[in-house]
């Protein structure tokens, strides 16, 4: 077996709403065999994934799978199912899976396996295509040295479970969430003005003083001590002589710290003698130079979150311990807790597994005990000098028990210090009780608090913590931005930025991509074929767009899916031929599919052409509560006429003006005339597309007063929209500019053209070479029966032989006009747009179509008419 081809799918795609890996696996030699006609190779499989067992089928039938292989399956789909359970038991649990042959390769499948780490997606696919192959042939393999390497990959690509608290109340709120890289755990919540950041509970509003005050306790405690705050009394010292001399002065057991360590590192508490304070300042001084010796306070340790000002939860924490049967030793008990499935390494799991140290050794020494000691039934032994759940700890919820005051002294002290998101350490005998009256103190306020002790507590009452800091970071917002994705074959680029220049002109601050780059606010920040997920995620991770308008590829959907989990409203211009034959798309119908995810990703409302059938179908397949915009160049459009009727909303074209209606209401709102991208009306597919526009913008809720001023304003030329209906003089012959390169924007070019002057209509046509030949042909048939004069060149081979695809467009052609001396054939694009102006007179139009660019025309003409170049630079 072979992995010809692999891709990942990030967001909603033509196969599934969620991330998923594509591959293209070549079965070669095992193809047409079935896993009953495989000697051992289902118990082999068994054996080795015995979690396989359990596999669901599509119908939810458990144990499904295995059964499946009894009965006879193909390898294609073994090796979907295998790399889903290598994923699951990795520890990155995935389900979704689909494989289907590669159309005309024989032997050949797409197989589609959901993810949920990316970077475990690939060599879960590689071993289960290893496994499956090897097991196949009659080998013997050995999973496990390779299981290893995917649970090691994917803990350490792992959210952490404090983080993933978080993004799990930010999905519930339906906030888009991205991880901005896979080698870190930094997450952008929301889309343009409205994001922040987030790492762990650290958030884009944590202050950096803030923090760094945080970690300094010591000037924590001066600040707390300035506002009212019960602190500990005590000192700041760098010598174990200084550390003993602060412990006598304070009288009282003191507890020592480093200055600046976290999570409970280097604490030890209640040190009453000289040699305690120097054990406890030599454990210290592994984790800081400076050190805290300060009056030990009696009672117990608790933790209270703060988040946006207010209490979201407290818990009682207990230091790591074990609890003697008379049997075992510490050693031992400590052994068997670790295999509690909740505990795991470092942040990884609910609780953290207890590290038997030198730290342990000295706390069961104080208490008589060591490692080996068995402990009589029922007695604790403390492992640890504090309570944190990362060293071990485990908690207690104890929200409901926190008097006013203590909450008031909380949210005090967080704000004094200047945390949005602060854990308060609290030391007291009765947290029920106001502090004062117990001699209690806030002993630390810390920044970047983990919240597993309140999501997941040992006992009490679960607190959604998660939930309470993405209240405090977003407020009531979701995070988004209104979004507009317009896909279709021909006309994207054009609505696109119809819609995006009418946003600009209410005011709004617009993020938009098309086939010419990535533009912020009207400056273009990125050039090139921006069509896809990379660009559209830069136009969402901007932070002052305030409305995206992003134009959606074919391409891009089927090489990366859609950058974002929903739009507010998607837009599907048409669907005509144009692609097939490539990426599993082969049919118009096919292409239909691709271009219903954008339709089917929006939420508020999906504008679609009434008079595409395929287009039309779409509407039985959005999403609940999606509202269906139709527009239509027919007011007659029987598909709109019920739409209205029926109480929908559309616009449409009537006596030359821009209509929009809601079924009772229907209101004139700009005229054709009026509109520069009509072309005085001669531009009928721009009056489609700003038809869509007008359907879009009113969906996304601009007013008719605004959509009216853009679509009036916006002009289509060569600064504006290069490529998109340019036009030109060059002596007296009007030069229209365009990218058509299908056979309908061919039509609709030539339409428009022909309609201009009653002089002579010359074209100068290509496409590109991994059209079909049957594309290429019509595009030939479309052209050779609509200009008068035919220049044919190459633009880009793709595969083909020079010249191939030249051929084919003639060939089509001569079907139309014959053998005639109207069709010319000139390769080079440069000679061709000299060979086209040479066959025109002052008042006759020449297209030229499909160019790579606007210097391309400019440079050909420079060669005879430096003139008339530098006029059309100049208007670029």
């Amino acid at each position: 077996m072979q992995i010809l081809e692999q891709r990942f799918l990030r967001g909603p795609n033509v196969h599934a709403d969620s991330p998923c890996l594509l591959s293209v696996l070549d079965l070669e030699d095992l193809y047409g065999r079935s896993t009953r006609d495989l000697p051992g190779f289902n118990e082999a499989l068994l054996e080795a994934l015995p979690s396989l067992h359990g596999q669901l089928l599509p119908t939810g039938q458990p144990g499904g799978f295995a059964q499946r292989l009894r009965e006879g399956t193909y390898l294609g789909r073994v090796v979907e199912h295998v790399t889903l359970d290598l994923q699951t038991q990795a520890g990155a649990p995935a389900s979704y899976g689909r494989t289907r042959p590669v159309a005309g390769h024989p032997g050949q499948f797409r197989i589609v396996c959901a993810y949920a780490c990316e970077k475990l997606a690939q060599p879960a696919f590689q071993l289960a295509v290893d496994l499956v192959g090897a097991l196949a042939r009659g080998d013997a393999f050995e999973v496990e040295p390779r299981m290893d390497e995917l649970r090691e990959i994917a803990a350490h690509y792992a959210i952490g479970t404090s983080t993933a608290s978080v993004l799990a109340a930010a999905h519930e709120r339906g906030i888009p969430v991205q991880r901005i890289t896979e080698d870190a755990n930094l997450f952008l919540l929301g889309w343009g003005v409205k994001q922040k950041r987030l790492r762990a509970t650290t958030t884009g509003d944590t202050s950096f003083i803030a923090a760094k005050i945080a970690s300094d306790k010591q000037l924590t405690k001066v600040l707390l001590k300035e506002a009212g705050v019960p602190v500990p009394e005590g000192d700041t010292v760098t010598t174990l002589a200084a550390a003993q001399r602060v412990a006598a002065r304070l009288k009282a057991p003191v507890t020592v710290k480093p200055l600046d360590a976290n999570q409970g590192k280097g604490v030890s508490v209640d040190c009453r003698t000289p040699d305690d304070v120097a054990r406890a300042f030599e454990f210290a001084r592994e984790y800081g130079r400076k050190i805290i010796v300060e009056r030990h306070v009696e009672g117990r340790d608790y933790r209270v979150l703060v988040a946006g000002g207010k209490v979201a939860a407290a818990s009682c924490r207990r230091p790591a311990h074990v609890v003697g049967d008379g049997k075992l030793t510490v050693r031992e008990l400590v052994e068997i807790e670790n295999r509690n499935p909740a505990r795991g390494a470092g942040h990884s799991n609910i609780l953290t597994r207890i590290a038997l140290d030198e730290h342990a050794a000295d706390m069961l020494a104080r208490q008589g005990y060591t490692v080996d000691s068995v402990l009589p039934a029922g007695v604790t032994a403390v492992l640890r000098g504090n309570a944190n759940l990362s060293t071990g700890g485990t908690a207690e919820d104890v929200t409901d028990l926190l008097p006013e005051s203590t909450r008031a002294l909380c949210v005090r002290a967080a704000a004094k210090i200047g945390l949005d998101v602060a854990g308060i350490d609290i030391v007291c005998l009765d947290i029920a009780e106001p502090l004062a009256a117990q001699r209690g103190a806030v002993i630390e306020v810390n920044a970047a608090p983990g919240i597993r002790m309140h999501e997941y507590p040992s006992s009490g009452t679960p607190r959604n913590a998660g939930d309470a800091i993405v209240q405090g970071l977003m407020g009531d917002s979701n995070g988004r931005i209104p979004l507009v994705a317009v896909t279709g074959t021909n006309g994207k680029t054009t609505t696109t930025l119809l819609i995006a220049h009418t946003a600009r002109m209410a005011g709004l601050v617009t993020g938009v991509t098309t086939t010419e780059g990535v533009f912020i606010d009207g400056r273009q920040i990125v050039k090139g074929d921006c069509t896809g997920y990379w660009s559209a995620r830069t136009v969402l991770s901007a932070p002052d767009v305030e409305f995206a308008v992003l134009e959606t590829a074919r391409g891009g959907l089927l090489k990366r899916g859609l950058a974002f989990d929903r739009c507010d409203v998607g837009v599907v211009l048409n669907v005509a031929p144009d692609h097939l034959g490539l990426d599993g798309v082969d049919t118009i119908e096919d292409l239909a599919q691709v271009k219903a995810v954008v339709a089917l990703s929006a939420s508020k409302a999906a504008v679609l052409n009434a008079e595409d059938a395929l287009c039309v179908a779409m509407a039985r397949r959005v999403k609940p509560g999606t509202e269906i915009v139709f527009f239509s160049m027919d007011a007659e459009n029987p598909v709109l006429l019920k739409h209205l009727e029926d109480g929908g909303r559309g616009v449409y074209l009537q006596d030359g003006a821009l209509v929009v209606a809601d079924g009772t209401r229907h209101q004139a709102l700009v005229k054709v005339e009026s509109m520069p991208v009509a072309f005085g009306g001669q531009a009928r597919f721009n009056i489609a597309n700003s038809l869509a526009a007008a359907g879009a913008l009113m969906a996304s809720g601009l007013s008719n007063m605004q959509i009216a001023t853009g679509l009036s304003t916006f002009e289509s030329n060569g600064r504006t929209n290069p490529l998109r209906t340019n036009m030109f003089d060059v002596r007296g012959v009007t030069v229209i500019v365009d990218y058509a390169h299908n056979a309908a924007a061919y039509a609709g070019i030539a339409e428009m053209a022909r309609a201009m002057l009653p002089g002579q209509l010359v074209g100068i046509v290509t496409a590109p070479g991994d059209r079909r030949d049957t594309d290429l042909h019509e595009i030939g048939e479309v052209c050779g029966e609509r200009f008068d004069e035919l220049v044919v060149y190459e633009s880009q081979s793709r595969g083909r032989p020079v010249g191939e695809a030249v051929d084919l467009i003639l060939e089509g052609a001569q079907d139309v006009v014959g053998m005639s001396d109207t069709l010319h054939r000139e390769i080079e694009v440069g000679n061709a747009i000299r060979l086209g102006l040479s066959l025109c007179r002052p008042g006759d139009v020449l297209v030229f179509a499909c160019g790579s660019s606007l210097q391309v025309f400019i440079d050909a003409i420079r060669v005879n008419d430096p003139e008339s170049a530098d006029l059309i630079a100049a208007q670029v």
